[in-house]
């Protein structure tokens, strides 16, 4: 079966609220902050059994996230040691015949910045917010990211560099979506952090 590798995401040191997110939304093994993981994302969904299979058999790694739909398959794994962590991911490009070249290379599809977001305003984020709450005042970052699971690279980046509140990040589907709060000045650096770690991966242009 012909597999896609719409993504491969290295993350070398996972953010305490990052990691918390994962932890609260995912129903697998919790990470805790400082630890390394990875994401894969393919298609078809089901061939992601495959790469659990490889990842785990391979590597000293607990999977924390694993999503099964139709077209889109995604893993999420981690340890604490990172090379356990690259061995387990080289070990899945491996029975997937592929290479990290053969990944699909992510795009920005829009970002933007509220500022002073309207009480209203962050009432109705935070109905549907996976994260932490966005307050009155703050300024909102959003950034939208194809294929999805490249969003969690942006979200551990963005508050690797900044004082920010991670409200919402969505990592599976047909969009990634990252949601930031704070003052203007840590949202600013927040988002340059993001998008720069986006920017900078390589990959297959679709």
């Amino acid at each position: 079966m012909s597999v896609e590798l719409r993504s491969f995401v290295y993350l070398d040191r996972l953010q305490p609220q990052f990691a918390a997110y994962v932890g609260a939304n995912a129903r697998g093994y919790i990470p805790i902050p400082g630890m390394a993981a990875t994401l894969v994302e393919i298609s078809p969904g089901v061939m992601i059994n495959e790469v659990i299979d490889a990842a785990l058999k391979s590597a000293n790694v607990q999977p924390g996230m694993m999503v099964v739909e139709r077209h889109f398959g995604v893993l999420e794994f981690h340890a604490q040691a990172q090379a356990e962590v690259k061995h387990a991911g080289e070990a899945v490009l491996k029975t997937l015949g592929l290479k990290i070249e053969d990944r699909v290379k992510p795009k920005i599809l829009s970002s933007q910045v509220i500022h002073k977001v309207n009480p209203y305003h962050a009432q109705m984020v935070n109905v549907s917010r996976l994260c932490s709450m966005l307050l009155p005042g703050q300024d909102l970052y959003i950034l939208e990211v194809q294929p999805a699971a490249y969003i969690t690279l942006a979200a551990n980046e963005a508050e690797k560099n900044a004082h920010i509140t991670l409200v919402d990040c969505r990592t599976y589907g047909a969009v990634g979506r990252l949601y930031l709060g704070g003052r203007q000045s840590d949202v600013e650096r927040a988002a340059s952090a993001a998008e720069t770690s986006i920017n900078r991966l390589t990959g297959k242009e679709v």
